[in-house]
């Protein structure tokens, strides 16, 4: 049987198929449809003629609700919330967007305040019930955002995760009165303290929950017409796949969806060739993705942001920033060069795809540098112009008055140095030395540049896995399926005991478990991870706090917290210590792909399909051109080299060696004649 993942990207879309018979693995990219996503799909599914019928496993990594959240572009949205707390989604928190701008603004909300209606009702923070839900009070507030013209509704009520039951009501009233509408409430979004952040979490979900439903929806009509029969699942921010469903209700999961794949690929495939220690680069179109993983672990974080937002849905700790192969190169104020945030997107794209495109990119400068000149077409219908790139180059050059090669090479450096701080900031602002880590690449672009970024941090190792160009798609193949439940408990550890913790913990537990068995799964299947937010006492935020299960006493769970407050802040204080929250990550163990073995035979001659010059630190250099496919394991070069491959291409600059590894990556190391004084 077949499986496969496809991985929506602003640029293109990338899909892998594995055959679980033959273990024979096959991969591509198509061009992404904004407009209709879902035929970006089916055009990679047609690309590589997939027969549906004889999929077994089908995983998706889905950027539609980020694109309708960042581009405003969601849904009519209204409010229903406590008495006296309209306003706690206009006011938010006060912070200064723009530290050093007293001009800034907050980004504009997602609903107008006139469409947040107050009913009646109050929980205490232990979740007592104060005053009783008003129903007739819902019943109104529902009718009259039926005629404001909403299109979904988020029921927000104060302390509803110590008690959600209000909400819950409150909602049944709400589908009760207008069947047709979009509804969630905070509760089941995010059952966590904080009135503002899960408000506002809660708000995003019902933002882009009818967009992302509707492209689900449509999604799977469109695959069981062509003959899919087992059910699609959506991968999630945490590193996780869940049923199609469930992320049609709880969308705000998915914003991170693609690149979770590629660092839950990268985790696991680091691992079958014994190096945990690594920091995940992910260089596409349109951003840069980057993680650092220790120990074969990666950190969560339920401090996300998104287009000023705060979404507190739990996600892998990925740093983004705006610098991809189709960012465009312009002039700022003062006449700076710039590089990104803006994008040239998937159309018309860089100048070079020959889409109408004629802003200079990251792109147009690596086919100027003679890097990236393809002998295959980019997502098998993209040739590459090189005249286009010249002319949009020339055009930036001659406003900086430079040549053309000195303008593409300063476009490709200031890429690169802010590719290398979106690191910097995962590492080297922690206390954590990005030099004992090795860079894991991929990526469409990941590979053209990761020797540059390797360069940069002083980092003597680099990793280019099989399958780069697509490599978040294969992630998708090796995630289980897993869930995720959190409560709030704010308790010093000195003021409750292990069966009190125990007691909070179960319900939890079995929640998750019966989710799971639900899915399909058996006990033997199912693995369960324990974690908690903690602090000291008299801080005001928190951090999230791996714990062993089960759980032996409070002084593990004491000492544990104090490991990782020193691990990220170099330092840890004897003071009381709270726990805020409590987690539960629940694992439906899935088997994984096994790629097949590289050939030994054969020789690097016939990996060589041709030669051109390049240019590198302002030199024209012969540079060999090797097909990846071709190289048999346990080859070696000395660069300069090209590494061409369907969907990506590799450079090995003239300070790097390279060995083909039995387990089909391409491992980059310095010279250490070059490599800088520690």
């Amino acid at each position: 049987m077949l499986w496969v993942g496809i991985d929506v990207g602003g640029t293109f879309t990338d899909i892998v198929v594995y055959d679980d018979k033959s273990r024979a693995v096959s991969s591509g990219k198509s061009p992404s449809t904004p407009s209709e996503p879902s035929k970006g799909v089916l055009n990679a599914l047609e690309q590589l003629s997939v027969d549906l019928t004889g999929v077994s496993i089908f995983r998706h990594g889905a950027t539609v609700a980020t694109n309708t959240a960042l581009e405003r572009k969601g849904a009519k949205l209204g409010v229903i919330t406590t008495q006296g707390f309209r306003d706690v989604l206009i006011i938010g928190r006060g912070n200064r967007t723009q530290l050093y701008d007293i001009k800034a603004v907050r980004p504009v909300g997602l609903v107008k305040r006139s469409r947040v209606l107050e009913v009646e009702e109050r929980v205490g923070p232990n979740g007592e019930i104060i005053t009783s839900l008003d129903k007739e009070a819902v019943i109104a507030a529902t009718n009259h955002l039926r005629e404001l013209g909403v299109d979904a509704i988020a029921v927000c009520f104060l302390h509803s995760y110590a008690n959600p039951k209000p909400e819950r009501e409150a909602v049944k009233l709400v589908e009760r009165a207008w069947p047709e509408v979009s509804v969630c409430n905070s509760a089941d979004v995010l059952a966590e303290h904080r009135e503002y952040e899960r408000f506002s979490t809660t708000a995003l979900n019902a933002y882009v929950a009818p967009r992302m439903s509707s492209y689900l929806d449509d999604l799977a009509s469109n695959l069981s017409a062509k003959g899919l029969t087992v059910k699609p699942e959506v991968m999630s921010s945490s590193g996780g796949s869940w049923p199609l469903s469930e992320m049609a209700r709880l969308p705000v999961n998915s914003m991170l969806s693609g690149p979770a794949g590629g660092v839950i690929g990268a985790v696991e495939f680091a691992r079958t060739i014994g190096m945990n220690d690594i920091i995940t680069y992910d260089m596409g179109g349109t951003s840069t993705d980057t993680c650092l993983i220790r120990n074969g672990r990666y950190a969560l974080t339920n401090d996300g942001m998104l287009g000023g937002l705060p979404n507190r849905a739990p996600a892998i700790e990925i740093n983004t920033v705006g610098a991809g192969g189709g960012s465009l190169a312009y002039l700022g104020d003062g006449g700076f060069l710039h590089v990104g945030p803006r994008s040239a997107g998937a159309l018309p794209g860089p100048a070079c795809y020959g889409h109408g495109g004629t802003e200079p990119t990251v792109t147009d400068a690596n086919v100027v540098l003679g890097r990236l000149r393809p002998i295959q077409p980019l997502g098998g219908e993209i040739e590459i112009n090189i005249d286009a790139a010249n002319q949009a180059i020339d055009a930036l050059a001659k406003t900086l008055d430079l040549d053309r090669m000195k303008t593409a090479d300063g476009i490709v450096q200031i890429a690169i140095t802010r590719m290398t701080v979106a690191i910097k900031e995962i590492s080297v602002m922690r206390g954590i030395d990005p030099r004992d880590f090795s860079l894991f690449a991929f990526g469409g672009a990941g590979p053209l540049h990761a020797a540059l970024i390797a360069a940069e941090l002083d980092m003597a190792r680099v990793i280019i896995p099989p399958l780069s160009g697509a490599f978040s798609a294969y992630g998708l193949l090796v995630a289980d399926r897993r869930r995720d439940h959190s409560v709030t408990w704010q308790r010093e550890l000195t003021d409750i005991s292990i069966t009190d913790l125990e007691e909070k913990l179960k319900p939890m537990r079995d929640a998750a478990r019966l989710e799971l068995l639900g899915d399909g799964f058996t006990d033997n299947q199912i693995k369960i991870e324990l974690s908690a937010d903690m602090r000291y006492r008299g801080q005001a935020f928190e951090l999230s706090v791996p714990l062993a299960e089960p759980i032996e006493d409070l002084g593990q769970v004491e000492q544990a917290f104090r490991q990782v407050y020193e691990e990220r802040y170099t330092h840890a204080d004897e003071g009381a210590v709270e726990l805020v929250s409590l987690r539960i990550a629940a694992y439906g163990l899935t088997d994984k792909p096994h790629l097949p073995e590289l050939d030994v035979s054969g020789s690097v001659e016939v990996a060589l399909i041709g030669q051109r010059h390049c240019h590198f630190a302002g030199d024209n250099l012969d540079t060999g051109i090797y097909q990846r496919e071709k190289l048999p394991a346990g080859a070696r070069l000395t660069g300069p080299v090209l590494i061409e491959e369907n969907g990506s291409i590799t450079i090995v600059p003239p300070d790097f060696n390279l060995e083909h590894h039995p387990s089909g990556a391409l491992i980059l190391t310095r010279d250490q004649t070059q490599q800088k004084d520690n």
